[in-house]
Parts: structure tokens; C-alpha cells; sequence
């Protein structure tokens, strides 16, 4: 008896977290675009490939970025403005508890930018540019049922959490 009831609560307890990964999971989330070289007026943004599956590098012109971004990465978005070009970065470093993150990456004449590290987890994300802001949404890892939204203005990421 007491097997038939643990067999039971586990097929409760998956149930209830998959009806809260669907709630937060639309299918509407599109498949992100992956790329593993990007050319810009301002440099050539590539991933360094490496025998070792967590240690793909990010560079620009063939060297790495500073500070050193390291993983399963791509080149997921891009965008130009007049004065730079801005991609984001998703990094997946084998850590089973957080397996994504991300950073923007802005390329411009004098150099380049790195935002910190952001994101909720989730390779589930929709990413849209409204004048100088870029926006990230994706389901909120610490409020089940809620959308994460974080936005980067090119210096700042700003975070607030949502409903769907």
C-alpha cells in the first residue's frame, strides 16, 4: 500500500508542475534563431568552437571577449543602431540547476560592451527591439504561472516580472 501511495502523490506532484510549465510555457514561444558567426562594421562576432563541449569561446576578430565568455553558446539575436551593432548571447555553462543565461553584447566603433549576465533560465524567450530598448521575455523561474521581462537600453538591464 504505502508503494501504490508514493506512485500516486509522484503522479500528482508531475501533473501539477506540468499544467504550471504549460501555463508559463505558451506554444507561442518561437524557436530562437541560432548562429555561431555574426559580421558587423564593427568586427567580426564569432563562437571559437573547442573539443570540450563547455568551453566554446565568444570573440571578436578572432580574439576573446574580456571578460571571457565561455559554454554552449550562440549568437541567438541581432540588432543594429545607428552607432553599434547589439547581439544577444546565450550561454548554457553545464549548469544543470540555471542551464541558460544570457548577455548583450554591444559592437561599435570604439570598442565593445558587455551587459551582465541576466535571464530566468529558459531557453523559451521572445525578443523584440522598440527604438533604443531591447526587451527579453521569457517564463519566470521564481514566479510559476508569470512572464520575466528584462530590457537593456544599451548601458542598463532593468527586471520586472509579469503577468502572461
Amino acid at each position: 500500500m504505502p508503494m501504490l501511495f508514493t506512485k500516486l502523490l509522484a503522479a500528482i506532484v508531475v501533473t501539477f508542475f506540468s499544467t504550471i510549465a504549460a501555463a508559463t510555457s505558451p506554444s507561442t514561444w518561437p524557436v530562437s534563431p541560432s548562429r555561431l558567426h555574426l559580421s558587423t562594421p564593427y568586427g567580426t562576432l564569432d563562437v571559437a568552437p573547442s573539443e570540450y563541449v563547455y568551453e566554446s569561446r565568444l570573440r571578436i576578430d578572432k580574439i576573446d571577449v574580456s571578460p571571457a565568455i565561455t559554454g554552449i553558446l550562440n549568437i541567438t539575436y541581432a540588432f543594429s543602431t545607428p552607432k553599434a551593432q547589439i547581439a544577444l548571447i546565450s550561454i548554457n555553462d553545464g549548469n544543470n540547476g540555471c542551464p541558460v543565461t544570457y548577455r548583450w553584447i554591444a559592437l561599435q566603433e570604439s570598442g565593445y560592451t558587455l551587459s551582465p549576465e541576466f535571464g530566468s533560465c529558459s531557453d523559451q524567450i521572445k525578443v523584440s527591439a522598440r527604438g533604443r530598448l531591447l526587451t527579453l521575455q521569457t517564463p519566470s523561474y521564481s514566479a510559476p504561472g508569470k512572464i520575466d521581462v528584462y530590457t537593456y537600453d544599451g548601458k542598463t538591464i532593468k527586471h520586472r516580472t509579469a503577468k502572461p
